[in-house]
């Protein structure tokens, strides 16, 4: 039997994942990835742990291929967008730590541009907002702040990659240098237009060009994963980010569908099709997929917690045991809606994009309990993906249906507020690895094991979707005192 191997670095684990052609999972393997907190408001990972991590995963998928008789004949990538790794190609060494998607310690910098009036010029060309989220500023501050790093860049010894770029060259033992057009379009130096990097936005953010590694599309061949590592060698066809391999994995080839994945943080992505289409509600303009003859543009909002506040109540506050308990406090807990927690803990993205918000509870008296400040964090990913609904449907897009995956849809309970406060009715996939399998699926497109995208829609299927039980004035009451709540937030650290 043929199969496809997934190679999936996300920000808290890396998963290794073995497709039929048809999406059926073969065997899996998954490795932990540490975070490094060293001030507040900064998050980084060890490159050599991210690499580390995919060698273990590739390695164990490999050996389990062996022992069922698989034959591997490709490999896809998706990884964590935005994470930025700049390394010697001398040394094959990072010069610095991997900065993470989440880390805001560029604020400063990216008000200073404000401050010059460039965020139209460079949501223009990008589609992006001006925000420490994406991955040029990140890129400015190694360079700036790494001693001796521009010296190395004028010595032409220097390669900046998100994830997916530092695994290809490393895997192919520094013989590709690239990245695909869904991951060049989240590092505000991607020309939305001319599918380049930008001359303009490379001055403005002081980022030489020799770095930049090549663009291709989403399932062009990547160079080969060298003997080296297991004793064979594969072809990498199919690389996109996180989200847009997810839109994939969830089939929504067509206009105006639109998938959420609820991880560390939450992301929703709805293709626009051939248009570009900039948000006038603060919204993400990106790339959805480019394969060998379609091009699909997305918007898409992205939330910076979401399982996290689930990480937090575990591990900070200390008042759940697991995970798994966490839909019984939910469905156990008097349904008053009096508590709110807005969860800014690393600042508020879309819509609000407000980096230096941090979390707040609102509606505590002396009879709160944990379990309701519990159901009050999961409900806030309801309350923050409605805000992203209510601006794409502002910006014109019409929606019924969300397709919906990542950690925390295993919670039904969770699935139906969601529901009822975006008024969309949710359908959970049969297939909850949506992030690994559209890597698999890009693969197969761009290796000729599969035929088409027909095909792989032809194979998704629903295991759960809700029907709005809630009324229309009980929702609009809940949706009020949360944007109160955000409104607050914003306004107790505007200073």
């Amino acid at each position: 039997m043929d199969g496809i191997l997934a190679l999936d670095q996300g920000t808290t684990s890396t998963k290794g994942i073995i497709f039929t052609t048809t999406g059926e999972i073969i065997t899996t393997s998954r490795a932990p990835l540490h975070q490094i907190y060293p001030e507040d408001g900064w998050v980084e990972q060890d490159p050599n742990e991210i690499i580390s991590s995919v060698l273990s995963v590739m390695t164990d998928c490999y050996r389990r291929s062996k022992e069922q008789g698989i034959r591997i004949t490709s490999v896809g990538i998706t990884n964590q967008r935005e994470t930025t790794i700049i390394w010697d190609k001398t040394t094959g060494l990072p010069i610095y730590n991997a900065i993470v998607w989440q880390d805001r310690r560029t604020t400063k910098l990216i008000q200073s541009l404000k401050d010059q009036n460039l965020e139209d010029t460079i949501n223009a060309k990008t589609g992006l907002m001006l925000d420490p989220y994406f991955s040029a500023s990140k890129i400015t501050w190694i360079l700036d702040n790494v001693p001796n790093a521009r010296n190395l860049v004028k010595q032409n010894k220097l390669m900046f990659g998100t994830v997916d770029t530092y695994l290809i060259w490393k895997l192919t033992e520094g013989e590709v240098h690239a990245t695909d057009v869904t991951n060049a379009s989240r590092t505000s130096l991607f020309n939305l237009t001319t599918l380049t990097w930008d001359d303009d936005l490379l001055e403005i953010y002081n980022i030489p060009k020799n770095i930049l590694p090549n663009i291709k599309k989403c399932t062009d061949h990547y160079g080969d994963i060298s003997k080296t590592f297991v004793g064979e060698s594969f072809p990498i066809y199919g690389v996109a980010g996180d989200q847009q391999a997810a839109l994939v994995g969830q089939s929504c080839f067509q206009e105006g569908q639109v998938k959420s994945t609820y991880g560390t943080g939450c992301f929703a992505l709805v293709n626009t099709g051939s248009k570009i289409l900039h948000s006038k509600n603060n919204l993400i303009t990106t790339i959805s997929y480019q394969l060998q003859d379609t091009l699909a543009y997305g918007l898409e909002g992205s939330i910076f917690i979401a399982g996290a506040s689930s990480d937090w109540l575990l591990d900070n506050l200390e008042v759940i045991n697991n995970h798994s308990e966490i839909e019984q406090i939910c469905r156990s807990t008097p349904d008053d809606h009096n508590v709110y927690m807005v969860p800014a803990f690393t600042g508020l993205g879309a819509p609000w994009w407000q980096p230096n918000a941090r979390a707040a509870i609102y509606g505590l008296t002396r009879q709160t309990t944990k379990n309701e400040v519990v159901r009050a964090a999961i409900e806030s990913v309801a309350y923050q993906t409605n805000d992203l609904i209510t601006a794409m449907a502002k910006d014109g897009v019409d929606l019924s249906v969300m397709r919906v995956d990542g950690g925390m849809v295993s919670n039904h309970w969770f699935l139906q507020f969601l529901s009822n406060i975006t008024r969309l009715q949710i359908q959970k996939p049969a297939n909850l690895e949506s992030t690994s399998l559209g890597a698999a699926m890009l693969s197969g497109l761009g290796n000729d094991t599969i035929s088409s995208v027909d095909a792989i829609a032809g194979n998704w299927r629903s295991s759960f979707q809700t029907d709005i039980t809630m009324h229309i004035k009980e929702r609009d009451r809940l949706t009020h005192r949360w944007i109160q709540g955000v409104k607050a937030t914003i306004a107790y650290h505007s200073d």
